[in-house]
């Protein structure tokens, strides 16, 4: 059983959805899709251009700790820059290091420089606990001797 995964593994799991707004997106807009899709993060985008994402916690600490009104905010006024980025091939073990070393909990999925999706911390770990869990079981059904390759 591999354990180390890939983004590709990932996205062909939980799919390729993502939501995102353009920059000029009130950041109340943005915090109602955020709320109504039950995720945590937005790309910002223009047409095809990734210009960055926005999440929750630009909305904590730029808006709210900042006394701004979110109603007459603009997503592109506090779009965190730069996107930290990723492709498929990436493995899950590289995209934890990323998320740690830059403090992200969300990470951009590019392809050809096209986004083919968006993957979250939650994301990464679901996956490392379903393929230990699997192995687990692979080799505890080997000990008591029905493993067959």
């Amino acid at each position: 059983m591999n354990t180390t995964g890939t983004i590709e593994n990932i996205l062909h799991h939980k799919g390729r959805d993502v939501w995102s707004v353009p920059p000029e997106t009130t950041v109340f807009d943005a915090i109602t899709l955020l709320a109504e899709k039950n995720i945590g993060a937005l790309l910002v985008m223009d047409g095809d251009r990734l210009l960055g994402m926005f999440s929750e916690r630009d909305y904590t600490r730029k808006i709210i700790l900042k006394g701004r009104s979110s109603r007459d905010t603009r997503v592109g006024e506090v779009v965190s820059t730069p996107l930290v980025t990723v492709s498929p091939q990436h493995t899950v073990e590289e995209c934890m290091r990323l998320m740690t070393d830059h403090r992200v909990r969300h990470l951009a999925v590019l392809e050809a420089g096209q986004v083919a999706g968006i993957v979250s911390i939650g994301d990464l770990v679901n996956w490392t606990l379903g393929a230990q869990t699997a192995a687990i079981q692979q080799m505890q059904s080997y000990i008591a001797g029905g493993y067959h390759a």
